[in-house]
């Protein structure tokens, strides 16, 4: 076939249809629109079939995209965009915010069992409050330099850990709400329980119920509700195990504050499914026996010490949700 047949290559053939204003009708003949004149189209994309390679002279294979085509460019929004240096920023800065709070739960909360709270430095007597003693990072009496609360320094970093977690953790935004409440009060809990071996209800019951509640808007909003009945069931399961424990092997078992952080610790992984449940628990387990052993090999407790179990529980929970897919 020639050229006169079909037109000219790297021109559009355009039937003459004739026009109204010159009165005439279109003879039928193909009109060559030059090539030049195809710039403003090509502007919005190339219409003309992409040219075959200059040195085999095979043409592209089928279903590759022509030049300045978008379906190379998805559309779907990702699930956890990758945060910028603004956001690390903003989330760094409501992190150390945080601190003074928790510091001054800490203070006041770290006292034996059936102790009441601790309302002054027990050196000099100063109240204790936000912006004065017990609030700040150097964790002494401004007045009297007596050690008050958690170790200093201790705060933060449990802080700068929890923002890691949230920061690698893919998940929706619901559901990443549900692990910082669990973790801005798992903080003060795991330095209390250091401390005095303790793990006081005021901060393991609105842990639990708070990751129940934001877990049930994270169903609400496209999850489903099956993940969390399971997350319910595995919270009042765990926290069940932990208590049987305790009725049945006494000082010997998990204490009950052990057993009610279980239970946020439970609906937190339960709702990621039964698998990440069950590698939380073997994580927590694991690292209480490591730790455990290297404590008795430097000679630093004996096989009667009781360790707490907070710290382990918390760090198995956090282990879990970033290993497991």
């Amino acid at each position: 076939m020639d050229d006169g047949e079909h037109g000219t290559p790297g021109r559009l053939a355009l039937p003459d249809r004739g026009s109204a204003a010159d009165g005439r009708a279109g003879d039928g003949v193909d009109r060559v629109v030059p090539a030049t004149d195809m710039a403003p189209v090509d502007a919005y994309g190339p219409i003309r079939p992409p040219a075959a390679d200059p040195t085999t002279g095979d043409s592209p294979p089928s279903g590759t995209p022509a030049p300045g085509h978008l379906s190379h460019i998805s559309t779907t929004p990702d699930r956890h965009p990758e945060p910028t240096a603004e956001s690390l920023s903003v989330r760094g800065l409501a992190a150390l915010a945080l601190a003074p709070p928790l510091r001054l739960a800490v203070a006041r909360h770290a006292v034996p069992p059936g102790s009441p709270a601790r309302t002054g430095c027990d050196g000099c007597g100063a109240s204790l409050r936000l912006g004065g003693p017990g609030s700040g990072p150097a964790a002494r009496c401004p007045r009297c330099r007596t050690r008050i609360g958690a170790p200093a320094g201790s705060v933060e970093a449990g802080l700068a850990a929890a923002l890691a977690v949230l920061v690698l953790l893919d998940a929706p935004l619901a559901e990443r709400a549900a692990v910082a409440w669990w973790l801005v009060w798992a903080i003060p809990l795991v330095l209390i329980d250091l401390a005095v071996r303790r793990l006081p209800d005021r901060f393991t019951a609105p842990a639990a119920a708070g990751v129940v509640a934001l877990l049930a808007v994270a169903a609400s909003t496209g999850a489903g509700f099956e993940p969390w009945l399971r997350a319910v069931a595995a919270g009042v399961g765990l926290g069940l195990a932990f208590a049987a424990t305790t009725l049945l092997l006494g000082r010997r078992g998990f204490g009950l504050g052990d057993a009610k952080l279980a239970v946020g610790v439970g609906a937190l992984l339960g709702w990621y499914g039964w698998p990440v449940l069950l590698a939380g628990v073997v994580l927590t387990f694991a690292f209480s026996a490591v730790t455990s052993l290297g404590l008795l090999l430097a000679r630093k407790v004996t096989w009667s010490t009781h360790l707490p179990f907070g710290p382990f529980l918390v760090l198995g929970t956090c282990a879990a949700l970033l290993l497991t897919p």
